[in-house]
């Protein structure tokens, strides 16, 4: 199934902004817009930044310096600005403080709502009492803390006084806390006492507590009530944060920093080996996000916009810093999209008349496999754009999410890019056709190809997606580890960025993705991605989800293993897997027919929703699993092994 399935028309086509860009510079049509913005990068970001109204303290010298070539690109040099002043300063100065910024849903069905003032007094107070803290321009301080909206004063609070936000998803461990604070050698931790999840009260402040024991940097750590207070204290370092905004004052100025300032470290969230730490400045990030929430995702001044992630993905900075750069409004949710009734997520639509929704392919699975009677009756008309991120669709998931939740009126963006990059290199525009699955092309400004194993373009066939110019929101290295960043990234084909994706551009220019290369699978010579095979599996309407592997074969070189979790109702029996087998068989051929089925209750999933293949893999195989603390529901783990 690869026919146009939707066409821009009326306001999408009219009136979106990247039309205004296009009317602005003569550009024609979508071809000609992402030839002209990848030919000439320069051009286009200058361009770009000026339509999107980034402001400066004081305007660059120079848009890009590759004196020591691509990996070590530099940015707008010359330029001072801080991503503060345009995403909440400017929008007080403007009049607009009355305006609603953040619509807050807790967990347990609570909600709040925060105006830009509001948001402006708490960030200036919290900001600082850290200055009185002796906290000051980069230094590290580590977020940790439920979806509450004093998660963005404490983002803003660092980013204000010049400090390095740290954000760290709360679910992880006190040991994946501590891994990542100490390599950032963090001096000051924002926590809760508690969070809430499913309605669970979890107690945080003991994971921050054992974690802090093992980072030598660490003095303060401030701690929110989410829950009645009662936490294991030390007056010496722990600070409630009714208390440290007590101390601040109603205003801080916000620091003029250099364009290439260190704005965040995230980590990335690989399931081996030590995170690694990318590091984001100031104007990289307002850069990239600002485009990719004005241009892709096309928000206007009455949009509300929700991404459903945690500030310990690089999407939840990305929503916060770039709807606010737009001075507009965006849901934060603390709970997960099925609790307490497996309706939740579209109750939540319709009670805050969200207009741009963003959620991964796993977590439209899991609503989808719960029946179409949880989201008939709701009322989603408020919805005009969908958004979607980490990982390949299947198309009756994509379908599903196409017809039964935007009703067929609205384009789906679904994007790819990586916390390397806070952004994407792959992504439709609303001004553009779509086919089932596709990411279109590549994202403006952003040099995107398709090399076969000889690093030559390749068209009509799977190859490796790279990057052949740099983008100002590349990470700056790998924090403390610049050799590793060079190995990752550069080492296959030097001065090209190697992302690690299977791609493909089918006859038409249309853009999809099939997965990691490292999950790829060779049986007998023939290479194939496991999100083709989970695809086929997926067609079949008893199954919910699937994960497909890879495991050494003596004859054929690797056999797949599946593993599928069936629909509630469903019974797991060998005539099923035998249906299944056949069904992968019949779509892509005998010799890619599954060695053997394993049913599961559960795949291993990160908070973000991957699935982690890796970990699947070495699990059965009986090795080594390496680092879980990503992992949100490492028992899924444990059935795996059982599964063999």
């Amino acid at each position: 199934m690869r026919e146009i399935i939707w066409e821009p028309y009326g306001d999408y086509k009219e009136r979106a902004n990247i039309k205004r860009f296009m009317d602005k510079h003569g550009i024609r049509d979508y071809d000609e817009l992402i030839s002209r913005s990848v030919n000439d990068i320069e051009w286009f970001w200058e361009e770009a930044l000026k339509d999107l109204g980034v402001e400066w303290y004081r305007h660059y010298d120079k848009i890009l310096d590759t004196a020591l070539g691509f990996p070590w690109a530099k940015w707008f040099i010359g330029g001072k600005l801080n991503i503060v002043h345009n995403c909440l300063d400017r929008h007080i100065k403007s009049g607009k403080g009355a305006k609603i910024a953040i619509i807050w849903e807790g967990d347990d069905g609570a909600t709040r709502k925060v105006s830009y003032s509001e948001l402006y007094r708490d960030v200036n107070r919290v900001a600082s009492a850290l200055k009185g803290l002796g906290i000051g321009k980069g230094d590290r301080i580590g977020i940790y803390m439920p979806m509450v909206p004093e998660i963005v004063v404490a983002l803003y609070s660092c980013l204000k006084i010049g400090a390095v936000a740290v954000p760290v998803f709360s679910g992880f461990g006190p040991k994946a806390l501590a891994t990542r604070l100490d390599d950032a050698e963090a001096k000051v931790l924002f926590t809760s006492d508690v969070a809430k999840r499913k309605g669970t009260t979890i107690e945080i402040k003991k994971s921050a507590d054992e974690a802090g024991e093992m980072v030598k940097t660490l003095r303060h750590k401030i701690v929110f009530r989410r829950g009645g207070g009662n936490a294991p204290w030390d007056p010496d370092s722990d600070i409630w944060w009714d208390d440290l905004t007590a101390r601040g004052g109603d205003e801080c100025k916000t620091e003029e920093l250099d364009a290439e300032d260190h704005s965040l470290i995230i980590y990335t969230s690989g399931t081996t080996g030590k995170p690694k730490g990318t590091v984001h400045t100031h104007a990289g990030c307002l850069a990239q996000m600002s485009k990719e929430i004005g241009y892709y995702f096309d928000l206007k001044a009455t949009d509300i916009f929700f991404w459903f992630t945690d500030i310990g993905w690089m999407m939840g900075p990305w929503e916060i810093i770039g709807v606010q750069h737009f001075g507009g409004t965006y849901v934060i949710f603390e709970g997960v999209p099925n609790y307490p009734a497996p309706d939740r997520l579209w109750q939540l639509i319709e009670r805050h008349k969200v207009s741009i929704l963003g959620i991964s392919p796993t977590a439209i699975r899991l609503l989808m496999s719960l029946g179409d009677r949880w989201i008939d009756g709701h009322d989603l008309g408020s919805l005009r754009i969908l958004g979607s991120t980490g990982e390949p669709w299947d198309i009756k998931s994509y379908m599903w999410y196409f017809e039964k939740v935007g009703g067929k009126r609205c384009p789906i963006i679904n994007i790819s890019g990586g916390t390397e990059i806070v952004g994407c290199l792959l992504s439709p525009l609303p001004i553009t056709a779509l086919k089932p699955c596709t990411l279109r092309g590549p994202g403006l400004g952003m040099d995107i190809d398709v090399f076969n194993d000889e690093g030559k373009p390749v068209r009509g066939g799977i190859g490796h997606l790279v990057c052949k110019k740099p983008a100002p929101s590349m990470t700056r290295g790998f924090l403390k580890d610049p050799e590793r960043y060079i190995d990752t990234y550069f080492s296959r084909w030097p001065g090209v960025w190697y992302h690690g994706d299977w791609a493909k551009v089918d006859e038409d220019g249309f853009w999809f993705l099939y997965g990691r290369s490292d999950d790829t699978i060779k049986i007998a010579g023939k290479r194939v991605g496991p999100a083709e095979i989970e695809s086929s599996l997926m067609e079949h309407p008893a199954v919910s989800e699937a994960a497909a592997i890879g495991i050494p074969h003596e004859i054929k070189g690797e056999a797949i293993i599946c593993f599928v979790v069936v629909k509630s109702g469903i019974e797991s029996t060998d005539q099923l897997k035998e249906e299944l087998k056949a069904k992968v068989g019949a779509s892509l051929g005998k010799s890619l027919k599954p060695e053997d089925i394993k049913f599961v209750r559960a795949l291993p999933k990160t908070r973000s929703a991957k699935i982690v293949r890796g970990a699947i893999r070495k699990k059965y195989l009986g090795q080594e699993v390496g680092d879980l603390s990503s992992v949100e529901n490492p028992d899924a783990i444990e059935e795996i092994g059982m599964a063999i």
